[in-house]
This record gives C-alpha cells, sequence and structure tokens, in this order.
C-alpha cells in the first residue's frame, strides 16, 4: 500500500529588517547564557562554536553540573522545534525516528515522525540506552536525515543535536561505540566548580527561586535566534580563513596521534588509535567558527590549541598501559600540542 508523506519540515520566515549582526548576536547569546550557567563559561562557549561549525555535541560530568540546562537554555534562544528524549534501557529506535502506522480510514500506512524530526535534540543520559538504539541516531547526525523502511525523510536544518552522559555510573549504561563518538564535533567535560563559584551558583539558585521567575524568561526574546540566521552565521563561519600554515598545523597535530613523523614521547605507547581525519576537518571546522565569533575573519593557532582538547579527546583509544599509568586523553593532547611546532 501506498505510505502518505507527511509536511514534516516547516519553511524559515524571512529575516526583519535592521536585525542585529551574525556576530553580534551569537556572541549576545554566548554571553547571556554563561550568566544563567555559572562557572561554565568555557563549556557554554564551546557550545555555541559548535553550533557555528554545524556539528553535534557530547556533554560528558558528574550529576548536578548543569548539562541539561546548558542544552535547555540554548535550545530556549534558537527558534525551531526542540525535543529532549531521556534515554532508557527500554527504548526502541521506532521511539526515536518514528514508525509507519496503518491508518483504516485512508487505508494507508501514515509514517508518524518520531522526536529526532525537530532543529534541537537534547539527547539525556545518551549512554542509558542500548547500542541498537544509539546508532539510531547515527544516520541522523552524519547524513541529516532519517530512513524508515524504503523511505528517506529528510531532517530540519539547521538540525543539532547535544547529548549527555554520566561518566561515574556504569550500572545499566553502555559505551558509546567509537563510530557514535566520532559523529560528535566535540565532546565537552564539565568539572565541579571552586567554592566562590559554588557560592555564586547558589546565589542564582535562590535569587531564581525568590523572584519565581522561570529561568527561561530570563534568555530575552531579542536574543531569539532564527533557523534562517543560523543557516547564515554557518555560512559564514564556513568562509573564515585557513591560511596553508595553519592548516599544516592542525594536520601535523593530528598525525602526531599516528606517530607521523614520529612517535611523540609519551602518546604512542598509550594509545589503542589515533584520531582519524575527519578529527583534522573537525579541528578546522571548529577553530574557524571561534574565529567568527571572536569578530575575526582568519583562523590564528591558538584557536586551533583553545580547542584541541575538546575535539580530540573522544577521537583517541588508551591502551591499558595509559590506565594503569593514569593517564588521560587529555594529557594525551597536551604532549601532542607541547610536542608539535606551530610552523
Amino acid at each position: 500500500m501506498l505510505e502518505k508523506v507527511p509536511d514534516i519540515l516547516p519553511r524559515d520566515e524571512p529575516e526583519p529588517a535592521g536585525a542585529p549582526t551574525l556576530q553580534a548576536q551569537f556572541r549576545a547569546l554566548a554571553d547571556a547564557l554563561g550568566s544563567l550557567v555559572v562557572g561554565q563559561g568555557r563549556a557554554v562557549e564551546h557550545l555555541v562554536i559548535a553550533l557555528l561549525a554545524d556539528g553535534h555535541v557530547l556533554l560528558q560530568g558528574a550529576p548536578g553540573l548543569a548539562k541539561t540546562r546548558i542544552a535547555r537554555l540554548l535550545a530556549l534562544a534558537l527558534e525551531g522545534r526542540y525535543k529532549r528524549i531521556q534515554f532508557t534501557p527500554d527504548l526502541l529506535p521506532s521511539d526515536l525516528v518514528g514508525a509507519s502506522i496503518y491508518n483504516s480510514a485512508t487505508q494507508l500506512f501514515e509514517f508518524r515522525p518520531g522526536p529526532v524530526f525537530a532543529r534541537f535534540i537534547l539527547a539525556d543520559e545518551i549512554n542509558r540506552a542500548p547500542a541498537k538504539v544509539q546508532s539510531a541516531l547515527l544516520e541522523a547526525m552524519e547524513e541529516r536525515q532519517v530512513t524508515s523502511g524504503e523511505t528517506t525523510w529528510p531532517l530540519e536544518v539547521p538540525f543539532f543535536v547535544v547529548a549527555t552522559q554520566n561518566p561515574i555510573e556504569h550500572d545499566g549504561t553502555w559505551d558509546l561505540p567509537h563510530a557514535q563518538l566520532d559523529r560528535f564535533l566535540m565532546q565537552i567535560t564539565l568539572d565541579y566548580p571552586g567554592i566562590e563559584t559554588e557560592r555564586d551558583i547558589l546565589d542564582l539558585a535562590v535569587s531564581e527561586a525568590a523572584d519565581q521567575l522561570a529561568t527561561e524568561a530570563t534568555v530575552t526574546p531579542g536574543l531569539s535566534i532564527s533557523g534562517a540566521r543560523t543557516r547564515m552565521a554557518q555560512a559564514a563561519v564556513a568562509r573564515v580563513h585557513l591560511s596553508e600554515p595553519v592548516r599544516g598545523y592542525i594536520v601535523r597535530l593530528v598525525a602526531a596521534t599516528r606517530s607521523i613523523p614520529e612517535p611523540v614521547p609519551g602518546v604512542a605507547e598509550h594509545l589503542s588509535h589515533p584520531a582519524s581525519p575527519r578529527g583534522t576537518i573537525m579541528l578546522a571546522r571548529a577553530s574557524q567558527a571561534r574565529a567568527w565569533l571572536l569578530g575575526r575573519d582568519h583562523v590564528r593557532p591558538d584557536d586551533v590549541q583553545a580547542l584541541a582538547h575538546d575535539v580530540l579527546r573522544h577521537r583517541i583509544g588508551l591502551t591499558y598501559r595509559a590506565e594503569t599509568d593514569a593517564v588521560a586523553p587529555d594529557a594525551i593532547i597536551d604532549a601532542v600540542l607541547d610536542h608539535v611546532a606551530v610552523v
């Protein structure tokens, strides 16, 4: 029987005249979110950079470090449909992508889209679902489409996935396959705040509770960014100049994880697998986004260095010796950055 095609993709409205510049709008967004998520300014900035680079983000940290809050506040500032998916052990792939259901009235199979058909997806505690569910996101994240039966459905544009996971619990969790991890532009790690920062967090929480105002209201409507302007910003990021010396520096950084042209002391013996060429591409793209967000039309080596950890840490695998020697992925990346010369 024929399958009825639903109208999944909404159209963006034209932008009004006199709208603020793209850089100013996204810089204001990063600043506003930074003030609402105290102590996580770097994570917020890198999340906005990933959005501008048209990539996806994996937020990792212990419970209570505002992973979900960061993603939700960013979603509220972006126009378009936002869906939060709570990953659980009993989740099925069809719960994400949707399924074809027979309609006896029309005698047709109608595709009912799942929550993945949104502009902004929050995949909360993604490692609590089995691999078959995690892999259901692979096509969506990489190809920006979903296949159900014999039909392929396009997803909204822009399409942005933020996943969270708790690294300290292992009961009832499944590690993400390396192929899944590699689809994320960045893995952003959230750390515990210092004493003074935690006091600021408490003050903000008390103030919000006393004021009885939803946190969402503090992300002012003036910061609402349409999908059309997000796509314009992503196109502007792609045009940021990436000079030959900077390109060479990025290539040498990633190649150093493969012991090319020579092994880096303390690196080769601790890696089970190095970063792939996708790491090179993603590091370049993220560096362009950072340069653009900071108001420059060209990438500098410090852009690459500032993003190397978040872009590469989930793209390298550690050996048992690394675990025995208590060597973390960030230490490997530090060694590579120290070893590889800029020019």
